[in-house]
């Protein structure tokens, strides 16, 4: 009689019983060997800091290069403190007394200048857990929204539960402009999404112990915390900061009072006033002093020109013309773009101020007819002109002006 060679069950007992050359194995016992193969693969792809080839901060800001176009002084921040902190795990302390501290960046930047982007990037290269989390969802404990310490555990998800290396992991906080209390004054009120989160993200960035729910704030009470010590996680911040770059001005203008100062207030860049950021600044936006201790790197990222727009168009590995050729050849279909239409998408991006974010939402009216269109027909090739460029952008304009 036919049986299970590993378990012994006979066929009667199984749902299913596969034949081998000299044997059987019953659908149960494959289960349990698939089960044991993924918790041995998952122990192999575990993060293994031993295993770690130290990339130096040159060669980052190259792999980074080849994904996002300029914001060079952001990407050599954001390279050296990566460097840094892959030392700083290496780091053995039995040696001497001195003790590298950490530290966390802060990323200003109007939207779409590539925050999220170099921070979604530098992900791909890492071999530690990372994570990025969204600030606007957060509010105090107690209050609808996410506690603070759900940002953990999306490091821990991120690390595959694996505490020791979550430890060792690095946080992108995302929006966090969005936490900025109301006014420059401390509040008398509850601030539950502003002044309530920074005060709570405090003990994340210094350092600390901290009880993390595995599955989630308070839709599980009964599930058993992990604690979690923060003092090794790097966190990057980025936000937008909108309306700090007339701040930023009231503090340049603060002295000009004779030549000298009249002198010097010529120097000053107008058009990229973000790079005059200093500490007080965010302060006056409304972020509490101690967030702003606790982030010692700040650095900025540049308003995209219309010669780096036309760049991120073609350039990039992941250039959204790129992405549309791709989407299209899947098909069987070569897709084309004049050089005029390319240009006329810069401008307009320019006209709207969104940044990159502009380019795919300018991309997407132009392209929505002719995806919807084409898989259906037997065109080999779809060159995209710039009359129907126009044609589509001035028929969504003209719609949207009807719906208002």
């Amino acid at each position: 009689m036919d049986k299970c060679s590993f378990c012994g069950r006979e066929r009667k007992d199984t749902n299913l019983l596969i034949a081998g050359i000299s044997g059987h194995i019953c659908d149960s016992c494959i289960e349990q060997a698939n089960a044991i193969l993924e918790e041995e693969f998952k122990k192999k792809n575990s993060f293994d800091l031993g295993q770690i080839k130290l990339m130096k901060p040159a060669e980052i800001k190259e792999f980074l290069d080849q994904y996002v176009i300029g914001q060079d002084e952001a990407k050599k921040f954001l390279s050296v403190a990566v460097y840094n902190h892959y030392k700083r795990l290496m780091q053995d302390t039995r040696e001497d007394d001195v003790e590298i501290e950490k530290s966390n960046i802060l990323l200003v930047g109007e939207t779409g200048t590539g925050k999220t982007l170099l921070a979604r990037t530098i992900a791909k290269m890492l071999h530690v857990p990372f994570t990025i989390v969204d600030a606007t969802v957060l509010t105090e404990a107690g209050y609808v929204g996410e506690d603070i310490e759900s940002i953990l555990t999306r490091l821990l998800q991120a690390a595959d539960y694996n505490v020791e290396a979550a430890e060792k992991g690095i946080v992108f906080i995302d929006e966090i402009d969005k936490i900025a209390r109301k006014s420059d004054n401390p509040s008398i009120t509850r601030d539950v999404s502003g002044e309530g989160v920074q005060q709570g993200l405090l003990k994340l960035l210094e350092g600390a112990i901290v009880n993390v729910p595995p599955q989630g704030g308070r839709k599980h009470p009964e599930q058993k915390m992990i604690p979690v010590n923060t003092k090794n996680i790097l966190f990057i911040a980025g936000g937008a900061f909108d309306g700090i770059t007339r701040k930023i001005a009231n503090r340049l203008n603060t002295k000009v009072v004779g030549y000298q100062a009249s002198k010097n207030k010529n120097m000053i860049d107008t058009a990229n006033l973000l790079q005059y950021i200093a500490p007080q600044d965010l302060k006056s936006f409304g972020l509490i002093p101690e967030i702003i201790g606790r982030m010692p790197v700040i650095t900025y990222l540049h308003p995209l020109t219309r010669e780096t727009l036309r760049l991120i168009l073609t350039e990039p590995k992941n250039a959204i013309i790129k992405q549309y050729k791709k989407l299209f050849s899947i098909d069987g279909i070569e897709l084309n773009f004049d050089d005029t239409v390319l240009d006329y998408i810069v401008d307009k991006a320019v006209e709207f101020k969104l940044g990159a974010r502009g380019i795919r939402s300018i991309c997407e009216t132009i392209m929505i007819d002719t995806m919807f269109d084409a898989p259906s027909k037997n065109k080999k090739e779809i060159t995209i002109s710039l009359g129907f460029a126009k044609e589509k952008i001035e028929k969504a304009n003209i719609a949207r002006l009807k719906a208002s």
